[in-house]
């Protein structure tokens, strides 16, 4: 995760979100007086959310570990998809 101030982002812009579009990376954007900002690829932003919304209760997180562990222990089984 990089970092950089306002300034040098604003100097050359499109490089630096080039670097995290390309190197798939995280840029920490210091501000002075206000809060700082993070620029991330929006895949990545996606992903983020994608977990967030499956941890976000009580019961998706058991179902989740409960799933994790049946794996951990080979209780694993596949399934073919149909596609139609």
């Amino acid at each position: 995760m990089a970092s950089i101030t306002i300034s040098d982002f604003c100097k050359d812009i499109e490089t630096n979100i080039d670097r995290v579009s390309k190197e798939f990376e995280t840029l920490i954007i210091r501000r002075d007086k206000d809060s700082d900002m993070v620029l991330m690829p929006l895949a990545e932003y996606n992903e983020l959310m994608s977990t967030y919304r499956e941890l976000s209760s009580r019961a998706n997180e058991k179902r989740l570990d409960s799933a994790i562990e049946k794996l951990q222990k080979g209780e694993a089984f596949e399934k073919e998809l149909l596609i139609d």
